[in-house]
């Protein structure tokens, strides 16, 4: 008996779908480990150095070789200037700032200028160009306020001269007189009370016009020598009609041997440095 052969079952195949095409991806190629770029690091607040003693140091030393062979500033260009005034935001970033309070035991004493832009200063170093024998010495400001903590007196001391008849550089001395006071912990505002001629030192070229040394000097003779040589012209400032003038004075920057200071309203920079008390 022929067995009936059984029914050949059919299975439907599915075609694979077609793969989206995509671009033949780059393999990276690995670095040694010890050659694989790390990220920068994050600077934060905590992980700036602060600035040494030596840091300072140097910014002063920056600041001081910036204002030389300029005359005071008198003789300082545009370009010296921008340089300078740079220098000096350089010295006040390193200042107490606005939080620490002015120590006036530190600012008591006498500095001597270095430099200044201001034209009130600059107009006596014009006027000295102009006039051959006239002469300009040393400048300082003068702080008496050591035990003092709201305010003090400053003087402003101009050493001048003229040519064969006074001492040169410091044949005389032109002092202007003001009270100040503590406004602010950087500002302080002054108060000019006076203006004053001093300490007359003639030349001996004088002395010998006067009184000369082969003759005998007459009674005359010597007391006009006492009274050049305590010679004092005062002018007061202030009154009771009228108000003195003042200037708000911000002092951006102090130490043991430095102080920097800004005329507020009238514009100019001022650098001091520490000088020997003033007899």
């Amino acid at each position: 008996m022929a067995l009936a052969a059984a029914p050949l079952r059919r299975f439907q195949t599915t075609p694979p779908r077609p793969q989206p095409f995509s671009a033949p991806q780059r393999h990276a190629r690995l670095r040694p480990r010890h050659l694989q770029r790390s990220p920068p690091p994050i600077l934060t607040a905590a992980a700036v150095a602060p600035l040494t003693a030596a840091d300072t140091e140097e910014r002063k030393h920056e600041l001081l070789r910036a204002v030389q062979e300029t005359g005071r500033g008198s003789a300082a260009g545009p370009d010296q200037r921008a340089a300078i005034e740079e220098a000096i935001v350089c010295m006040e970033e390193l200042g107490a700032g606005e939080g620490t309070p002015l120590d006036l035991a530190a600012l008591d004493g006498t500095w001597r200028l270095c430099y200044t832009s201001a034209s009130d200063v600059l107009v006596l170093f014009e006027a000295a160009d102009r006039l051959p024998l006239l002469q300009i010495g040393q400048i300082y400001q003068k702080f008496e306020c050591k035990d003092r903590s709201d305010g003090g007196v400053v003087r402003n001391v101009v050493r001048w001269s003229i040519e064969n008849l006074l001492e040169e550089q410091e044949g005389a001395t032109l002092m202007v007189s003001a009270k100040f006071d503590v406004l602010s912990k950087r500002n302080i505002f002054l108060q000019f009370e006076e203006v004053a001629v001093e300490n007359i030192k003639i030349s001996e070229q004088l002395q010998a016009l006067i009184a000369p040394a082969i003759l005998p000097r007459s009674f005359f003779s010597l007391q006009i020598l006492q009274f050049l040589k305590t010679f004092r012209a005062q002018v007061p400032v202030n009154g009771p009609e009228r108000r003195s003038p003042g200037g708000l004075y911000y002092l951006s920057y102090l130490d043991r041997d430095m102080l920097l200071g800004r005329s507020v309203g009238g514009g100019g920079v001022f650098v001091f440095t520490r000088a020997q008390p003033l007899l």
